[in-house]
């Protein structure tokens, strides 16, 4: 798929999983696991799903799954795997090396969605995409360098600390335009400061909707994870962004869908449903 001046690359950076309950808060089991059938444990399968935008002169990635840093421990409990899918392989099969990469623009700072902005190299932890510029919330910034009791457990330092040490590192301060074509909405109900791109040309949007909707199962607007600080928040954000994205015809891209990539919206008299899908 092409918007505007970018050829749009779905990147699969492997699997993991998370207990469906806390996935789908207040909804009971017997409705969300009729889509995400639970293991043993009560985890449910997750993507990480990032997505890669090329151009003439620019190599954009949004996003970088859970890296590879992970102890047997960590491995265990969130049953990381990338076996059959891993970040640099679904990078070279798009034709592109980690070092090509020119702007990385990262949503959040949770472990599975900016685990891969760091690697070690000859046991020194060094920065995956060495020639990227990359762009963060700076509310989000300060907010993962003194989170809340509730989601400390999702910010791990190892994975961003090193960005303050690199000149092309931006804080940004709002919603508006990153690069030319793409602008960011920023929502505060999964964590403070979520920036969620949209990608946009005279003929299509695409909406990188990461944990605001992060599978198709998310849709309907009860269906919030346990894990939001701010759910009302969320609430209030889907409200916001579902009718606009049916209205506009926008594409909704799904990070954490285990199946599905990317879909439009239906609508029935109950609310919005999955519409026809995409694989970008």
């Amino acid at each position: 798929m092409k918007i505007g001046p970018y050829t749009l690359h779905p990147i699969e950076a492997g699997t993991f999983g998370l207990d469906g309950g806390a996935m789908f808060g207040i909804v009971p089991k017997p409705l969300w696991s009729k889509t995400n059938p639970p293991d043993e444990q009560n985890r449910i399968e997750l993507a990480m799903r990032c997505l890669l935008l090329k151009s003439d002169d620019r190599i954009v990635l949004i996003d970088n799954g859970g890296g590879n840093k992970y102890t047997d421990k960590q491995k265990n409990i969130y049953k990381f795997e990338d076996s059959l899918r891993s970040l640099f392989q679904s990078l070279g099969s798009a034709g592109v090396d980690r070092t090509d990469v020119t702007d990385m623009i990262l949503t959040h700072l949770h472990f599975d969605h900016a685990g891969g902005t760091t690697m070690y190299e000859n046991g020194r932890l060094v920065p995956t995409f060495p020639n990227a510029r990359y762009y963060v919330q700076k509310a989000h910034w300060e907010h993962a360098h003194n989170p809340t009791d509730r989601d400390r457990g999702s910010f791990l330092k190892q994975d961003f600390e090193l960005l303050s040490e690199i000149n092309s590192f931006e804080l940004i301060d709002g919603p508006g335009e990153i690069l030319p074509g793409i602008d960011v909405v920023v929502t505060n109900g999964h964590t403070t400061a979520q920036q969620l791109p949209v990608i946009s040309d005279s003929e299509n949007t695409v909406f990188y909707c990461c944990d605001l909707v992060p599978t198709a199962s998310h849709i309907p607007y009860p269906y919030i994870m346990g894990y939001d600080i701010r759910p009302l928040e969320t609430l209030k954000d889907k409200k916001l962004y579902l009718p606009k994205a049916y209205d506009e015809g926008w594409i909704l891209f799904f990070e954490h869908d285990p199946a599905i990539v990317a879909a439009k919206l239906g609508k029935t008299d109950k609310g919005f449903i999955l519409g026809e899908s995409f694989s970008i």
